[in-house]
């Protein structure tokens, strides 16, 4: 089936979220990018929802009280709307025109408004679609239904970007085409990768650069 629009997380998948800590803190932020997403996991299944700024402070504390470890707790969070786009962003949009594009994310609308203009991504995207307007987190599907809602294109006709397997296979679950970008290696897990998962993406990339050939 044709590609007609692209839709992209954000956080992981255009914005490299380490690069908003020194390099001396690398496993800090391991954790503290660890515990922000196993957070929105149980505020979404518990229905208490904060929106993802709350969420990413809540997990900076909780990372540095595991860690034991002194950090600027203010600063790093303003640090988190200027996260900088990984380097083939800018090109590998260029490159799936004139497709419509799109952003689905977990970031708060402040958050993403603060990452896009930082990269200078303004125009870019036909819409920038913030779960805080369904109030909880992905993957659930009343989130990846904003897609389709704001592009006017049916999911089967729209690929789905992430870095993350786990969002992959909730965004096949929903019914996208899906390029799980892999860009550290990983294995994947049961659900996405194993035929019995049912969730198995449609194109594998490393870059996100690759994804116009991908998509024809």
């Amino acid at each position: 089936m044709p590609v007609r629009a692209c839709v992209f997380d954000a956080y992981g998948t255009l914005f490299d979220v380490h690069s908003v800590v020194p390099l001396e803190l690398r496993e800090f932020s391991q954790v503290w990018r660890q515990k922000q997403v196993e957070y929105t996991w149980r505020r979404a299944l518990m229905r208490r929802y904060v929106d993802f700024w709350s969420v990413t402070e809540e997990a900076l504390r909780a990372a540095a009280r595991q860690l034991g470890v002194h950090v600027e707790a203010e600063r790093l969070m303003q640090a988190y709307l200027s996260p900088k786009a990984f380097e083939e962003v800018s090109g590998a949009l260029e490159a799936l025109k004139p497709r419509p594009l799109a952003i689905l994310s977990n970031g708060s609308p402040k958050m993403l408004e603060g990452a896009v203009r930082f990269n200078k991504l303004e125009g870019r995207f036909a819409h920038v679609l913030s779960v805080d307007a369904m109030k909880t987190y992905k993957p659930a599907p009343e989130v990846y239904a904003m897609g389709p809602e704001a592009l006017g294109i049916p999911a089967q006709e729209t690929l789905f970007v992430s870095s993350n397997a786990w969002e992959a296979a909730g965004a096949k679950a929903f019914g996208y085409q899906v390029c799980w970008c892999n860009r550290t290696g990983e294995a994947g897990d049961g659900l996405f990768l194993d035929p019995g998962g049912g969730f198995q993406p449609d194109h594998v990339a490393t870059r996100l650069d690759e994804i116009a050939k991908l998509a024809g």
